[in-house]
């Protein structure tokens, strides 16, 4: 396939996802026995039946209304492609994939997220996306940064904004400060 044969059938099974919010369409872009594997939560499904039901009762319908997924960086190779985007939504509904049994809190979320996506035969064979699970926590209130070296909706600015400073998290970072480089 070329480059702009993967990218449109990504970028159409994307809109059936998260836009048009059709299972049946969103699965049409997939090979009879695709998976989807959302490493975090180890949410997804295995097969075609298996992830239709996951798209079905637990995916496509169940992300909030205002959710949104904006592409920061794309790599395409000849049957696979990588993209970093930023996932963003307010948590006013349970989302089963992504924060599994925890009620919907109303605090907005914004993460940095990653989708590897294989290709075979010209569709979708599957999916590994990644993202900061502690990063989620923190923004919906369910985990207390003090003292951890994580962060909260900073991740997903530094993404689009580089000036933005670094090496915060770091209780060591302000020892070098005069050392020579």
């Amino acid at each position: 396939m070329t480059e702009l044969d993967l990218t449109a059938v990504w970028e159409a099974h994307c809109k059936y996802e998260f836009e048009t919010r059709d299972v049946d369409a969103t699965m049409a872009t997939m090979i009879d026995a695709p998976y989807v594997n959302h490493i975090p939560t180890m949410t997804g499904g295995v097969g075609h039946d298996q992830l239709k039901r996951f798209y079905k009762y637990h995916f496509i319908g169940g992300n909030p209304p205002d959710t949104e997924l904006n592409l920061v960086s794309r790599t395409v190779g000849e049957n696979q492609i990588v993209d970093e985007m930023l996932f963003t939504f307010t948590h006013t509904s349970e989302i089963d994939w992504m924060l599994p049994d925890v009620a919907p809190t109303g605090e907005r979320v914004e993460i940095p997220l990653v989708a590897i996506v294989g290709f075979q035969d010209g569709k979708v064979a599957h999916e590994h996306i990644y993202w900061d699970q502690a990063s989620v926590l923190v923004q919906i209130g369910k985990l207390d940064p003090t003292g951890l070296p994580v962060a909260g909706m900073e991740t997903a600015k530094k993404v689009v904004d580089n000036s933005l400073p670094s090496n915060e998290l770091m209780g060591q970072w302000a020892t070098s400060k005069n050392k020579p480089v």
